[in-house]
């Protein structure tokens, strides 16, 4: 939970997230702000109550970060005055202000030492001054070896505060209060990812193709590691596809490079370009790996939208909402 306020937290069911301020509304309120459109979705007791989307003009948003607050407060305030979602609201960011990494600590159980030996380790992993961002962790699992000794693994997230300001202050400008901030990816892994594994679980490849392309590897339900991509969705020309299936490629080295990397088992597409008649096909052909695009809203379903409304629209804004409703 990357607590902006208060010190690190380690629950394994929350998201991480920059927690902002206390929940105003029973019902937790997810806004994506995609940077070619704005969604929101509302969810109480584990179903949407109200979704809505519009197109968003360009030069708001570039490359997942803010670039004119005002005009994005005042789009922000627009759409929300239109829609019953209320002031609260969780936030998600995919860009290149952000490092997601894997560290392995000693077993310590006293959380300031905890923290402290995290952000030591993160100050030689993570490419970033950690004076000038924003760092919380989770504990994923730990290991014990014969003579007693053993290791916790972590996953580290280091977001610069500049960015994160920025677009907070949008969203303030515009009337709302940010309950937290969460990873666009952690958000998407939430919805689409399978409820059931097999043990040891897979690794799995999840591409969002929006305004951002933003790509995570995933083992089971924890994120561990994600960046958005230099590809920009253009409609799905015969060039985006080679150069996403070849970013793919490059991500998925990348990560089994690492210490207990998973094998990868298969790529699954989500966001409005994954819409787009045989991409799945296209990507896999260029892969290797099997790629499909899941139902845009997993277990919440699509029943509660409008008609005409595009699921994969809301993808990753219900995955925010979901994560404002743990615990």
């Amino acid at each position: 939970m990357l607590n902006y306020a208060a010190g690190p937290a380690d629950r394994m069911a929350t998201p991480l997230a920059l927690r902002l301020g206390n929940r105003g509304s029973r019902a937790s309120v997810g806004l994506d702000l995609d940077g070619s459109y704005i969604a929101a979705v509302a969810i109480a007791d584990g179903v949407i109550q109200e979704a809505a989307s519009a197109d968003m003009p360009p030069g708001l948003i570039r490359e997942g970060e803010v670039e004119d607050t005002e005009a994005l407060s005042r789009l922000i305030r627009e759409f929300m005055r239109s829609h019953n979602f209320g002031k609260n609201v969780w936030l998600g960011v995919a860009n290149q202000q952000i490092a997601v990494r894997s560290l392995d600590i000693p077993p310590i159980e006293d959380p300031a030492e905890r923290a402290a030996a995290v952000r030591f380790q993160a100050s030689e992993a993570v490419a970033m001054p950690l004076d000038e961002a924003v760092l919380d962790y989770q504990v994923i699992g730990q290991s014990t070896a014969v003579e007693g000794t053993g290791s916790m693994r972590v996953i580290v997230v280091a977001a610069r505060e500049p960015m994160v300001m920025r677009l907070v202050d949008a969203v303030r400008g515009a009337g709302l209060r940010p309950d937290g901030i969460d990873l666009s990816a952690f958000a998407l892994m939430r919805v689409i990812a399978p409820e059931s594994e097999p043990e040891p679980a897979p690794g799995r490849v999840y591409c969002h193709l929006g305004g951002v392309t933003n790509l995570a590897v995933g083992v089971g339900s924890t994120c561990v590691f994600t960046r958005p991509l230099a590809t920009v969705w253009d409609g799905g020309s015969a060039e985006f596809i080679s150069a996403l299936a070849e970013e793919i490629r490059l991500s998925m080295d990348y990560y089994t490079g690492q210490p207990d990397a998973r094998h990868i088992s298969e790529v699954l597409l989500s966001g409005p370009g994954s819409q787009r008649p045989g991409i799945a096909e296209q990507v896999a052909g260029l892969v290797g790996l099997p790629v499909s695009a899941p139902p845009a809203l997993g277990r919440l379903g699509a029943a509660s939208l409008r008609m005409g409304e595009d699921p994969s629209r809301y993808t990753v804004a219900a995955g925010l909402a979901l994560g404002g409703t743990l615990p």
